[in-house]
């Protein structure tokens, strides 16, 4: 570590981030960060478009039990809401943070059948542990379950790309919805009979085998 070193060795980052940031903290609704756009979620609560999302990857300690003398660590994904985006300044140094609302993956977060993610966003997770730094954030979104109830589908996509200052989606980059759903090529479509059962159809009758061919003279 840079600590560590002989102090004519430590980087100016490591000095300034030794002095705390100033006490002053700037708020923001909206930021922008390597093709995503983040708002918080009382911005988005008054907004058609719904930029609150965020979805990151974790290391955490998984135990059987409370007494495992076993325990392992592991990747996890921690899915939220962003609340606040505040931004701490070292001076030198400005270092934005998203402040979030996280769903407790005990009980609320869950994979259906069909590969789905779901979450329960009423069911908060530890309250103490808010905080990541925006450049750790992946963007999702949430989608409420067709099916009703109180979860939603968790749907993630691309960074956007951007032409002369316009952002637009980066459709061909953007993953499927679903992992777990068949590919088109793994259906049998032999016994699969397009034929409506709700109304009554009219039968037309293909004559072109009838039809003689005329001989040429």
């Amino acid at each position: 570590m840079e600590l560590a070193r002989p102090e004519n060795t430590i980087s100016q980052q490591i000095r300034w981030l030794a002095h705390e940031p100033k006490r002053e903290v700037l708020s923001y609704s909206g930021y922008g960060i390597g093709g995503y756009y983040y708002n918080t979620s009382d911005h988005d609560s008054r907004s058609t478009t719904q930029n609150n999302g965020v979805m990151v990857e974790a290391e955490s300690l998984h135990m059987s039990i409370a007494k495992d003398k076993n325990p392992i660590y592991a990747n996890m994904l921690y899915y939220g809401v962003i609340e606040d985006i505040w931004e701490l300044n070292y001076t030198q140094l400005k270092i934005p943070i998203f402040r979030c609302k996280w769903v407790d993956n005990k009980g609320g977060v869950k994979v259906d059948e069909n590969g789905f993610t779901l979450v329960d966003l009423n069911k908060e997770g530890d309250p103490n542990d808010q905080f990541i730094f925006v450049s750790q954030a992946k963007q999702v979104f949430y989608v409420n379950d067709p099916n009703g109830g109180r979860w939603s589908v968790v749907l993630t996509t691309k960074p956007k790309l951007y032409d002369r200052g316009d952002a637009y989606d980066n459709i061909e980059e953007t993953p499927s919805f679903s992992r777990g759903l068949p590919e088109s090529d793994d259906i049998d479509n032999e016994d699969v009979a397009y034929v409506r059962e709700d109304c009554e159809g009219i039968y037309v009758e293909d004559d072109t085998t009838s039809r003689k061919k005329r001989k040429r003279t």
